[in-house]
C-alpha cells in the first residue's frame, strides 16, 4: 500500500473536485476558539501558505470565533481562486469559549446562513453542513429549510456532521448529503459503520479531531510507525486515514504555517502492509 494508491481527488457532489488533503480553519482564532488569534498575521498566513500548497478544500463554521475564521478566509483569499471550494456549517450557538450549544432550527439557520455568505464574499455556499442535528427541533424541519436554501440556490451541496446511518438515510429523503463529518482517527473507531456507509453510496467522509491520542497502545504504536518512517506522529495518523478509505478527505486544522507545511507532508508518506496492519490493529486494542 503507498501513496500511489491514493485518489488525488473527490468529485464532491458529483461536480466538485476537491484535493484529498485539505484545511480546517478552526484553529485561527482565538483560544477556546473564541474571539480573534492571538497572532492575525499568522493566521492569514497560513491561509495564502495553504493555497500555495495546493490546498483546494477549505472547512470553517460560522461558529469559529464566532464568525472570526469566515471574515478571516475572505480577508485572506478573496477574491477566490476559481477551483477553491469552501465549506462552511450552521447549527451552533456561541455563549463562550468551548461552549457550543446547539440551535439547529430554521429561525437561526436563516440567520446564520445569510451571515456566512456575508462574510465570505459569496452569492451561495459550495457546501453547506449540518453542524449538528437539534434535539430540540424535529429533524425535518432542519432538512426541510436546507432543501428549501438549496432550491433558492444559496447552497450547491449539503452535508451532515456527528451523524448516524439513520440520521442520513433521513436527511437524503429532503436532499443529497455528499458529505459527513464526524469524528474519526486510527484509535477512535465508533462511527466505522458511517464511514462504510459513506463510501457505498459515494459520499465524502471529513474525520475530525484525526488524532485522540486516547489511549497508551495506540500513542506507542503510532510513535513505532513513525520512528520507523522518520515522520511524526500526526503525519502517520493523518497518512492512516488517507491509506484507510479512498472517501475519506482531511481537514487538518493549524494555526502555524510550520505545523501546516508538516501536516501536508502527510500525503507523501508511503505506509507499507506491515505499519497498516499495526496500525489497524488498534482498534482490537482500544
Amino acid at each position: 500500500m503507498s501513496k500511489a494508491n491514493f485518489k488525488e481527488e473527490f468529485i464532491l457532489g458529483g461536480d466538485l473536485p476537491v484535493k484529498r488533503l485539505g484545511y480546517g480553519a478552526m484553529r485561527i482564532t482565538g483560544e477556546g476558539i473564541w474571539g480573534p488569534p492571538a497572532d492575525k498575521e499568522e493566521s492569514l498566513r497560513v491561509l495564502k501558505r495553504a493555497i500555495e500548497l495546493g490546498v483546494n478544500f477549505i472547512d470553517t463554521a460560522d461558529s469559529y470565533g464566532p464568525n472570526v475564521s469566515e471574515e478571516l478566509i475572505a480577508e485572506a483569499l478573496y477574491p477566490y481562486p476559481p477551483e477553491l471550494v469552501i465549506g462552511t456549517k450552521g447549527g451552533l450557538l456561541r455563549t463562550g469559549p468551548n461552549q457550543w450549544p446547539v440551535d439547529s432550527s430554521p429561525e437561526h439557520l436563516k440567520e446564520a446562513l445569510e451571515g456566512s455568505l456575508k462574510r465570505l464574499k459569496l452569492q451561495w455556499i459550495d457546501l453547506y453542513q449540518l453542524h449538528r442535528i437539534d434535539p430540540k427541533v424535529p429533524a425535518e424541519r432542519t432538512f426541510e429549510f436546507l432543501q428549501k436554501a438549496q432550491k433558492e440556490e444559496k447552497i450547491r451541496h449539503i452535508g451532515l456532521s456527528e451523524v448516524s446511518v439513520d440520521d442520513i438515510k433521513l436527511a437524503q429523503q429532503f436532499f443529497e448529503v455528499v458529505s459527513v463529518q464526524n469524528m474519526y482517527s486510527v484509535d477512535n473507531r465508533k462511527w466505522e459503520d458511517v464511514l462504510e456507509y459513506c463510501e457505498e453510496h459515494n459520499i465524502a467522509f471529513i474525520p475530525w479531531y484525526p488524532l485522540s491520542g486516547g489511549n497508551v497502545h495506540a500513542v506507542e504504536t503510532l510513535k513505532r510507525v513513525a520512528e520507523r518512517n522518520q515522520a511524526t506522529v500526526h503525519q502517520v495518523a493523518l497518512s492512516w486515514l488517507l491509506h484507510h478509505k479512498d472517501n475519506i478527505l482531511l481537514i487538518p486544522g493549524t494555526s502555524s504555517v510550520k505545523h501546516l507545511e508538516e501536516n501536508m507532508k502527510a500525503a507523501d508518506l508511503e505506509l507499507s502492509e506491515l505499519d497498516m496492519e499495526e496500525l489497524n490493529n488498534i482498534a482490537n486494542a482500544v
